[in-house]
């Protein structure tokens, strides 16, 4: 039967909200009744020859449930709901065991984000774990890839703010409700993520953070993106949740290696043991992966300031002195210097040896 894409919204999450009715169970109802509507006016006795009778009577006792405090939250927090048979709705989660039926949007998804990668880890890292995830994050957003993390404390909250820093994008995967905000001191970066990317869950409004929606939101995280990179874990970390999803999902998953005597890297070390990929930088996920960035995507995915962009036209796959490029710009060398290192930062261009500097095509 051809899904129905017109649809109440309040339907959609009047249904979503019956005790008894999972992601699956949803999505089956609406595939065999046709949408969300249509199964609240269905007879009980239609709806007992497909569910047990338990549920059908929540459905109808639910069809006139009161939503209208989380439909107030969903308009004055500009929430988008993106049901899983509409356009919008990220196609790779589509492809996933288990989707989930809605998504709550702060923020925007946008085609973009197709190229994402997650990086994940520990909630108590080491300065090193932190430096690595920040610095991995960066460097991905730099060259136009996506960022998808959790915005918990440690790994998760570095990740966000590398992708951040390069004023890339990013999308944190929530364990409660897009309104609420957890952990607490997150609350700036929280608004960064929605200006920057989305803060998405498919918890309904006003969901607490609970312990048992973390494990469930993993699968999210690595079904939106091409790759997991585990950068600090402990044997038993929940991070392993993530990693079991994508590797469930055909994802790549990727693991930095760590000090051997800490315990944050006990787990990532023993992931590289069984299998997964090694990597000390971001070409080697980008090589992994097979992901080209040619020289204009990396133009559009970092700001350049005027003298940056009158630098970068007197560069090009020739090597020049800096004295010469000194002398056409008419800026000191010392002056150039640092401009120079910015631009090798941004992987725009790149040095070699006795101070000569071409792009880095």
């Amino acid at each position: 039967m051809t899904l129905v894409i017109f649809y109440v919204m309040e339907d959609w999450i009047r249904l979503s909200h019956v005790e008894g009715i999972g992601e699956t169970r949803l999505r089956n109802l609406i595939a065999h009744f046709g949408s969300p509507d249509k199964v609240f006016d269905e007879s009980l006795e239609n709806l007992g020859r497909f569910i047990d009778i338990k549920t059908a009577e929540a459905i109808k006792t639910a069809k006139n449930s009161n939503i209208e405090k989380e439909l107030s939250l969903i308009n004055s927090l500009n929430v988008k709901v993106l049901k899983f048979n509409e356009d919008l709705y990220p196609e790779s989660l589509k492809e996933i065991e288990v989707p989930p039926p809605i998504l709550y949007v702060r923020g925007e998804i946008k085609e973009q984000d197709k190229r994402a990668i997650a990086i994940v880890g520990t909630r108590r890292p080491t300065f090193y774990g932190k430096f690595v995830a920040e610095e991995f994050a960066q460097g991905l957003a730099q060259k136009g890839i996506t960022i998808v993390s959790g915005m918990a404390r440690g790994i998760d909250t570095s990740a966000h703010k590398g992708a951040l820093k390069a004023k890339g994008r990013t999308i944190a995967v929530l364990g409660c409700g897009v309104d609420r905000i957890y952990p607490s001191e997150n609350k700036e970066l929280m608004q960064k993520i929605i200006s920057n990317g989305a803060c998405i869950s498919e918890f309904p409004m006003g969901t607490g953070p609970l312990a048992e929606n973390f494990p469930k939101r993993n699968r999210i995280i690595s079904g939106l993106c091409l790759g997991v990179i585990v950068v600090e874990a402990g044997q038993r970390s929940g991070t392993f949740i993530t990693v079991n999803s994508a590797l469930d999902q055909s994802k790549e998953v990727f693991a930095v290696p760590g000090n051997i005597t800490s315990e944050q890297s006990k787990g990532t070390n023993k992931l590289i043991m069984d299998g997964a990929k090694p990597v000390t930088c971001v070409d080697d996920v980008l090589n992994f992966l097979g992901i080209h960035i040619d020289y204009e995507q990396k133009l559009k995915a970092v700001q350049l300031s005027l003298t940056e962009s009158k630098i970068l036209s007197l560069l090009s796959s020739e090597p020049e002195h800096i004295d010469s490029i000194s002398g056409r710009s008419k800026i000191p060398v010392q002056q150039l210097s640092a401009l120079f290192l910015g631009l090798e930062l941004k992987d725009i261009i790149k040095q070699l040896p006795g101070r000569y500097f071409v792009k880095n095509v």
